[in-house]
């Protein structure tokens, strides 16, 4: 069986970050995700769509995201319900994330762009361990501009 889930869309409202009673960090916040097609009017429609993240993961969210930012998320979907004051069931359905990348250059003191956040569980991001380090040296900065390749580095 199989549950995964990627998005990339902005996020409508800063990061949410929140405590359990045993310490564990909590971050939420709703992605918007636009639909690939225009309706009758020609506007695209989007979907609103809420993410969490854990631990670390949220810590690091909470820090460095803001609302307008573009994210692509990685996770599992997870439908959470519980009975409101009127005794009906209600079931939300969210994202765990677990890899979250910031898509948008970086401003000043802020990440690079493309840098990754994962939970501590996944594996090692690119280009540096943790994904942290070694970001700063860009491997698309000369974006737009011819790559020299020589004919040894094709696999073909």
């Amino acid at each position: 069986m199989l549950n995964r889930i990627i998005l990339i869309g902005r996020l409508t409202r800063d990061p949410e970050l929140r405590f359990t009673p045993s310490g564990v960090a909590r971050t939420t916040f709703t992605l918007a995700v636009d639909r690939p097609y225009v309706n009758q009017q020609g506007q695209r429609e989007a979907d609103f769509i809420n993410i969490v993240t854990w631990r670390q993961l949220a810590e690091l969210c909470a820090n460095y995201l803001q609302k307008g930012r573009l994210v692509a998320v990685e996770g599992r979907l997870e439908i959470r319900s519980f009975d409101n004051n009127e005794g009906q069931r209600i079931r939300v359905p969210e994202v765990v994330a677990d890899n979250v990348r910031f898509l948008e250059p970086r401003q000043s003191g802020e990440r690079p762009a493309g840098a990754a956040a994962r939970a501590p569980s996944s594996p090692a991001a690119p280009y540096g361990g943790s994904g942290f380090g070694g970001l700063d040296d860009d491997p698309f900065a000369n974006e737009g501009t011819p790559i020299d390749i020589s004919e040894d580095d094709l696999p073909f």
